[in-house]
């Protein structure tokens, strides 16, 4: 949703292709600010922290597109879309994951078997729940190109970001798990708390692209910074804010920010 409104901050921020400029997207997610910077700033260092090992699941598509099409054919015409997999149903797509030789994505099996959503750690995990046919009706497109020239490394950023404190020219992109919301499918059992919020915004210094959500409360957060002149509030001292309203259902609106500072 606020890609349109990322470019424009880059473009206002950053002159021309981005000569001399390194931009690290902390929290890389699906590398899609990554791809995005890339497209947009096209001679800067774009690096793209894959802590979540996205990149591997891109090179796999093939396999994942092959177990998809073998589970879509087990319920496909049995079961209606987003009904519950009776028990000899799971039990039949269980043994096909099983079997089958090749890469395993847990994070698109949870997407095609789980309820509304529902993300889990392991395969164990997953087999004990309830199943659902909400398996994807075509297979992925392929990703040639994605993230072409991006830098990718996989690091902390409890580390990445000290490696570039004081230099000039570097642009923190940091797109960090929201506070107070579900994170199974993430690597790290504790992936982002509270203790790595607050060191997070402890090592934060502008230049910085942040978003965040009213979710988290982050914009009342950096609000108190200020006031109380808390730990690190220059570092938020006169930041732009770019606001859009969300849904993630008919009742549940909620508010996303993108926060920056150059």
């Amino acid at each position: 949703m606020f890609l349109n409104q990322f470019k424009q901050v880059l473009n206002e921020n950053i002159q021309g292709d981005g000569k001399g400029w390194t931009i690290i997207d902390v929290f890389g997610g699906s590398g899609l600010l990554s791809e995005t910077a890339k497209r947009t700033k096209p001679v800067a260092e774009v690096i793209y922290n894959d802590f979540d090992g996205y990149s591997e699941r891109l090179k796999h598509i093939d396999d994942i597109n092959k177990l998809r099409q073998e589970i879509f054919q087990i319920v496909d015409g049995i079961v209606p879309r987003n009904k519950r997999l009776d028990k000899a149903l799971k039990e039949k797509i269980i043994n096909k994951i099983k079997e089958f030789n090749g890469f395993i994505d847990l994070a698109s099996l949870s997407s095609w078997l789980l309820f509304s959503g529902n993300q889990v750690a392991t395969l164990d995990e997953l087999y004990s729940h309830d199943f659902w046919h909400c398996v994807r009706q075509s297979d992925y497109p392929e990703a040639g190109g994605y993230l072409d020239g991006v830098t990718i490394i996989r690091e902390s950023f409890h580390t990445l970001i000290p490696r570039f404190k004081g230099k000039e020219k570097v642009l923190l992109v940091l797109d960090p798990p929201y506070l107070c919301t579900r994170q199974e499918s993430y690597k790290q059992e504790r992936y982002f708390d509270l203790i790595d919020f607050l060191r997070l915004i402890h090592l934060t210094e502008p230049p910085y692209i942040f978003f965040s959500s009213t979710k988290s409360e982050f914009i009342r957060f950096i609000d108190y910074l200020m006031e109380s002149k808390a730990d690190n509030w220059q570092a938020f001292e006169n930041y732009k804010r770019i606001a859009i309203q969300a849904s993630a259902s008919h009742n549940g609106k909620y508010e996303d920010n993108l926060v920056y500072k150059f």
